[in-house]
């Protein structure tokens, strides 16, 4: 007979306790408490699948909960797609769909697409794709969340044009479902800033639906403040800004709002105006501070920079790995070598923050660009981490500034021994072939100029044509 104790605890400890405050071990002894006392209520086993998965999942308990029943429960798979890391939802939603055994709803379709978007690759974009055919087979387009989320799978995988098919396709529209649309074209940036543009046309289509049926959110606006960034149009930035005051909120109010503007305004120029918004903002979070910081880099304040740094303790906000990504680029901007070095220095002792790639890349181009060619040299070779191309590159083009051949020589062999693994890199792979050649060709080394060329003919890397753009400003 079932000790009622033990049964009456597990099922507390699952209901009332936050999964942080339970070990691997607990949920192992909570789960053999539930078998001991024949508890095999899909909510309870739902409660268990979710601590399973906020501590370290393991895929066989996670399966043998699943496959408890001998008819496999619809409710239970969705919550294992919904709950579990990535690769695992994934690798358990593709088992599970060639054996056939359960038939999926608009839930399971919307948590897997979830999934794909959150992990963008090739893999997953097939698999997206694939399902995209099954949902429009299978109806369930008709559910306003399957699309919507289809909508933030394609774009997260870049495929706006497949993105924005699904959104015109659909007869019912949420503002999520805008929110996603423009986010994708604001988060998908093109050399010429089209898909920006897009973006903003988009939001005008929704004011045209009317605020009483769809009204913009916070969200709406950071995406268009992201666009207005990029395109560096300052005009629109201020009338988002004008609507977020009429419409919405006071800016210093929302901390999403009023970090946009605070990016926003420094990326378009007009740095008071960004420091106006951030002092006045009630709440700031670390995102905050680094749009700060990143706008007095941009504009070679760096020593303010630097500053604000040991202003964030104060507000209760620990800086993170961007923030110190921002602070050695506003030192790389203004040369504050010094400065930067012990920043880079004080990181990991002072703040916690362990370096890394991208950080080791802005010490490399702060001396780099400062001409201490041969310390940017031996601080690549003592790193802990090996290098990347973006680092050889950026020594390599401070040695073409500096008119340092025997140095640029020697970083070219390491960089093109990088191998290319797709189109973006081949791409890349062509502009370090010429960097090198203009090394050679600063000091009128032709005949070396004449060997680059032919390796780039042999390897079959072509150099990639340039593009400009002009934007004119409608005055209508």
């Amino acid at each position: 007979m079932p000790i009622t104790l033990p049964r009456l605890k597990c099922i507390s400890l699952l209901n009332s306790l936050p999964k942080q405050t339970l070990t691997n071990n607990n949920i192992k002894q909570i789960h053999a408490q539930l078998i001991i006392n024949n508890l095999n209520s899909p909510k309870l086993l739902s409660e268990l699948i979710n601590h399973y998965s906020s501590t370290s999942p393991n895929l066989n308990f996670l399966n043998s909960i699943f496959y408890y029943f001998h008819t496999p429960l619809l409710f239970l798979f969705n919550t294992l797609i919904k709950c579990t890391p990535l690769n695992h939802s994934i690798h358990f939603f593709k088992t599970n769909f060639s054996k056939q055994l359960i038939h999926f709803d608009h839930h399971s379709f919307n948590f897997i697409l979830g999934a794909c978007a959150r992990s963008p690759s090739y893999p997953t974009l097939k698999l997206g794709t694939e399902l995209h055919s099954i949902i429009i087979k299978q109806g369930f387009g008709s559910n306003v969340l399957v699309p919507t989320t289809l909508i933030h799978f394609y774009a997260n995988n870049r495929d706006v044009k497949s993105a924005r098919k699904v959104f015109d396709e659909m007869s019912e529209r949420t503002v999520v479902t805008w929110n996603a649309m423009i986010a994708g074209y604001c988060s998908v940036k093109d050399e010429n800033g089209k898909n920006a543009v897009d973006g903003l046309c988009l939001f005008k289509e929704m004011l045209m639906v009317g605020v009483s049926e769809v009204k913009p959110n916070d969200t709406t606006l950071v995406c268009l403040l992201s666009a207005a960034s990029q395109l560096g149009m300052m005009e629109i930035g201020v009338c988002i800004h004008g609507f977020a005051v009429k419409m919405l909120c006071k800016v210093e109010d929302d901390v999403f709002i009023g970090t946009g503007l605070v990016d926003m305004y420094s990326k378009c120029g007009c740095l008071e105006s960004a420091l106006y918004v951030f002092w006045r903002m009630k709440l700031r979070n670390v995102l905050t501070w680094t749009a700060m910081t990143t706008g007095l880099a941009i504009h070679g304040r760096g020593k303010e920079a630097l500053e604000i740094l040991y202003k964030m303790g104060g507000d209760g906000v620990r800086p993170n790995e961007t923030t110190f990504t921002s602070l050695l680029s506003a030192c790389c901007h203004v040369g504050l070598v010094e400065e930067g070095l012990r920043l880079f220095r004080d990181m990991e002792r002072k703040f916690g923050v362990v370096p890394q790639i991208q950080h080791y890349g802005c010490v490399v181009d702060l001396l780099g660009r400062n001409g201490n060619l041969n310390e940017a040299y031996d601080f690549i070779m003592a790193m802990p981490i090996s290098p990347d191309a973006l680092i050889w590159r950026s020594l390599l083009s401070a040695c073409k500034i500096h008119g340092d051949v025997v140095m640029g020589e020697k970083v070219g062999r390491f960089l093109l021994k990088f191998k290319e693994k797709s189109y973006e890199e081949l791409a890349h792979k062509s502009e370090d072939f010429v960097a090198l050649s203009n090394v050679y060709a600063s000091a009128e080394r032709w005949n070396d100029v004449e060997v680059v060329r032919e390796k780039m003919k042999t390897k079959g890397v072509f150099n990639k044509s340039g593009i400009s753009s002009v934007q004119t400003l409608s005055t209508s």
